[in-house]
């Protein structure tokens, strides 16, 4: 197993397939996953050349679970280090939900002299928080009882999320994966209880507005028009207005967790996109 030890002394977890001469690719994952959601189209892309990098963020999977650092900054911090680490140039950060705010952040702290193009799935930037400013957002109330449900009973909860609104189970005429709803559980169990406990906040209350204006590189944004864990109107569509130039892929009926519900058609337009 391979580790990162950061200055703060937190030991990251990541995975790294692949030719070193290859197109590097670097995943950023989902609250309050690991790296292996990622696992469907690090496979793909592996087979296309590629090389696929991919870490636990800190406090989830086999990452350190330090009671400090659970935020935005230090999160793309931390990815910021592991990229240097590796000596990567020329990278495709992909970041999916939280991960999408972990991409934009480094590229809002860090730029792009290591970064070649940038995709956004599901992503949580701009905010999602809803404020006088940001009116398309959700209420604090929905994360007040995310952290609620968390607290009462936290393994009940990791099987409520993915077999309603995180994969679209919930909608009429949809099979549930079991296998689906069991691997999001053992992820989520993974993770420590403060670390995602206080990511929540560091998802939902993070405004990456000013990150996404200083995108300087080819983005590619996808988002499905019928995630119900964050809504496209307040966030693809918004970051897409922020993105210079960036290319916005609108999956109908299509929930939030597309690497999974969608991931041959998510397959497809990031090697597109790579090679494009």
């Amino acid at each position: 197993m391979s580790y990162l030890t950061t200055k703060d002394g937190t030991q990251i977890y990541y995975k790294d397939w692949g030719p070193k001469d290859g197109q590097p690719v670097v995943f950023s994952h989902g609250w309050p996953l690991t790296s292996d959601a990622w696992e469907n189209q690090m496979f793909f892309l592996l087979g296309q050349g590629c090389r696929c990098i991919a870490h636990d963020r800190r406090g989830h999977g086999r990452s350190s679970q330090p009671s400090y650092g659970n935020e935005m900054d230090t999160y793309a911090d931390d990815l910021a280090e592991l990229t240097a680490s590796l000596d990567l140039k020329n990278a495709v950060p992909i970041g999916h939900s939280t991960g999408g705010g972990e991409v934009t952040r480094y590229i809002g702290r860090h730029g792009t002299s290591r970064v070649a193009k940038a995709v956004l799935v599901s992503a949580v930037p701009p905010l999602m928080l809803k404020t006088p400013a940001n009116p398309g957002g959700l209420p604090i109330e929905v994360f007040d009882d995310l952290r609620k449900s968390l607290l009462a009973d936290r393994s009940q909860f990791f099987l409520d999320v993915p077999s309603g609104p995180f994969f679209g189970f919930n909608r009429p005429g949809a099979k549930a994966s079991k296998g689906l709803i069991q691997s999001w559980w053992m992820q989520g169990m993974m993770g420590g209880h403060v670390n995602t406990y206080e990511c929540i906040k560091a998802f939902s209350e993070t405004d990456f507005t000013e990150d996404l204006k200083r995108f300087d590189v080819p983005t590619l944004i996808i988002h499905g028009d019928d995630d119900q864990i964050v809504p496209i109107g307040a966030a693809g569509f918004a970051s897409a207005k922020l993105v210079p130039d960036a290319k916005l892929i609108v999956y109908a009926d299509a929930p939030h967790a597309l690497p999974n519900t969608h991931a041959e058609r998510v397959n497809a337009d990031l090697l597109a996109f790579i090679r494009g």
